[in-house]
Parts: C-alpha cells; structure tokens; sequence
C-alpha cells in the first residue's frame, strides 16, 4: 500500500465497525417482522414486505466484511494455527454461551432436543445437512457462525494463493466471483431436487435448493473471497475512489433490486455485488481520513456488541413473542413497546456477552503465552559496545 495513502484510521477502519450494527439491526428487523411479527395489520405488512430481504442482506454483509478484514489485517509472516487460535477464540466463546442460553430456553418451554440438531449446531457443522429442522436448530443464527468456521480454515490457503495472482489479473477474478453468485441460483433450480415447499417463494422451490443458495458453506464463500479481492484491490491502489455516499446509494438500490428479483437471487450470495462497493468505499473513507457517520464513538460501542448482539437476538425476540404476544392479545401499542423492550434487552445482554465473556476471553487466549524461559546463563566474553541504529 502507498505509505502516501495511509491514514492513522487505516490500521482500525473503524467505519466498517460501525456498519456492522446496521448490518445486525437489518437481521434484527427481518426476524422482528418475520414470524415473530410485533407489528401486525396493514402496517406489520408493509413492514414484512420492507424487511423480507433484510436478514439475507445483512448476513451478506457479514461475510464480504470478514473477507476484507482478514485479508486488510493480514499480518506478515502470520502462520496457519495462529490464523486460526485468534478466529476460533473470536466466535466460540459466544456461541457456547448462546447455544446454553438456547437449551436452557428449549427446557423451560419443553421444547425436544433432536441429536442431530443438537450436535450439529454444538460443533458448527449444521450449515452442511439438507435438512430443513438442521440449519436452524438451537440458536438458528449461528449457521451462519458454521460458514465463517469454514472460512477460517480456509483463509490461510486462500489469502496464499491470492497473494500470488497478478495486480493486472485481479479485476478478472472478481468479475468471475460475480458471475458465480449469479450462475448459483441456476445451478440450484436445475441442479439440485427436493419437494416443493410451498410457503416459500412461488412454492416450486424445494429446500434443497434453498440450502445450497443460503447455506452451503463453499457457496457462501463467494461472498468472503470478493471481499478478499477487494481489500487485495485496496492494497494495490487500483480500486476506484468511490465515495461513501454513492456506495450506500448503491447499496441501498441494491436491496431494492434484491427484493423484486427471484427468491433465490434475492436470499442468496448476489446481494455481494451491491454490498462489496460500500465496505470498500467505508475503509476507503478511513484509509484516506474522509468523513464517515459511521466512526461516531456510539456508533463505533455499538458495532463493537454487534457479533454478540447477532447472536442473542434472535432468541430474544423468538422467546418474548411466545411469551408476551402469542399467549395473549396484546394491543398494538404494547406490541410496539414490546418489540422495543426486546432490542433493549438484546442490546442489555450483548453488553454483558461482549464484556464478560468475548472481550476477556479474546485478551486472554486469541496468542499463546510464552513459558517462562528461566535464568538464561552468563557466557564470559570480551565487553562490546552496544550499537544504536536508527
């Protein structure tokens, strides 16, 4: 990278911290106004229609930024299981106690554990199973958790072998990870069977097909390898100066094209191509030190609780409309206070997640400590002076 270009927030991008809140406030709003719909009547409709795209949206969001970051914050001479101590130590912690937090909900509403379920989302695994009750079973976020594991283990190879790809090749490989996230979706309406579910879509997709779009992991890692080829582009000096405004419009329009196109485009990896300009533009806009409203220090706290307040708040809201609107007849002002008292108390126990459990645990065990080496003996020599090089 030019040291001319380099900008004291480069080290941070501490805009693209803050867009991971808005990213989980979008999954916050599908799910609010999905199933567990708070709102209802003509405006819960309205809302539903809004925010049908907006879970996919943001979890695409989520992998083109650990694309970037991982690839921008790549450290010289860094080995495999080092990559790989600092990713795990970042996601388990959290997840372990989510998917305690899920059983011990699951217990209280005497909900039935199934093996497969359970073990498969234990070890973050279940992204792999065609199996509609699998995905989503315990913490039905954390699927996507058993993508990202996935895309750490492969990081070390890709970043190698993305190293070696000529400055000059580079734009052909995105064009070629675009193209894919397109081809996708044709693969999986002519490639892959299954019945027909008929709440989904137009009800001739099958969840087999669904599954290979959304949750399959080596299709979902088209998403982290543009962000890679992006943060590579960055690096280069070749990436376009696009401002952040034209990116969010473009970001925005993007979600708009998302929401009339076919199911499987809009739920699937294409939402990157309108997503993959605005991480650019955000660490662009730390890189050269150009304003950003995303590098507001409320903004930079709350994108800090994102990864924790990701994954407790979909059982937050899941739970609290069992127990406080689907039991009983709430009016549509208590549904609205509510569904506020949810984002609340998500937000209340990602504050206490992040702090008790992520933070320390990220201090404590992301490098290995080195043992005390003892006493190192004295050898007898001649005297030397001590050089100082500058």
């Amino acid at each position: 990278m030019p040291t001319t270009h380099i900008h004291p927030y480069a080290t941070r991008l501490p805009s693209l911290t803050g867009l991971r809140f808005v990213a989980a406030l979008l999954v916050f709003a599908f799910h609010a106004t999905w199933r567990s719909n708070y709102i209802t009547g003509s405006t819960g409709d309205a809302l539903g229609k809004v925010f049908a795209n907006a879970g996919s949206y943001g979890v695409t969001f989520f992998f083109v930024l650990s694309g970037f970051v991982l690839t921008w914050s790549a450290r010289p001479n860094d080995t495999a299981p080092r990559v790989w101590r600092r990713r795990i130590v970042k996601i388990f912690p959290n997840h372990l106690v989510t998917f305690a937090m899920a059983a011990v909900l699951m217990l209280v509403t005497a909900q039935p554990f199934v093996q497969l379920d359970t073990f498969a989302g234990l070890f973050l695994v279940q992204a792999w199973i065609p199996d509609m009750t699998v995905p989503t079973a315990m913490n039905p976020v954390s699927w996507s958790l058993s993508c990202e594991l996935f895309f750490y283990l492969c990081f070390p190879a890709l970043l190698w072998a993305l190293k070696r790809v000529p400055v000059r090749a580079l734009w052909a490989l995105a064009g070629a990870l675009a193209a894919l996230t397109l081809l996708a979706p044709v693969a999986a309406q002519h490639l892959v069977g299954g019945v027909p579910l008929p709440p989904i879509a137009d009800g001739t997709l099958s969840f087999e097909q669904i599954w290979f779009v959304y949750f399959l992991p080596p299709v979902r890692a088209l998403e982290f390898v543009l962000g890679m080829v992006a943060a590579r582009l960055m690096y280069e000096g070749v990436w376009p100066r696009l401002r952040l405004l034209p990116a969010l419009l473009i970001a925005v329009g993007g979600y708009a094209i998302n929401s009339s196109v076919p199911y499987l485009y809009g739920t699937g990896s294409t939402a990157a191509l309108w997503l993959t300009p605005l991480v650019a533009a955000a660490a662009g806009a730390d890189q050269h030190g150009t304003a950003s409203p995303f590098r507001g220090r409320t903004l930079l706290r709350l994108g800090e609780l994102s990864f924790a307040f990701y994954l407790v708040h979909g059982l937050v809201i899941t739970y609290a409309h069992t127990w406080f609107v689907a039991s009983g007849h709430p009016s549509p002002a208590a549904r609205g206070g509510i569904l506020l008292a949810v984002f609340a108390v998500s937000l209340l126990l990602a504050h206490l997640l992040f702090t008790l459990i992520e933070s320390p645990a990220v201090r404590r065990f992301s490098t290995a400590r080195l043992r005390h080496p003892g006493p190192v003996p004295v050898v007898p020599g001649p005297r030397k002076t001590l050089e100082v090089k500058e």
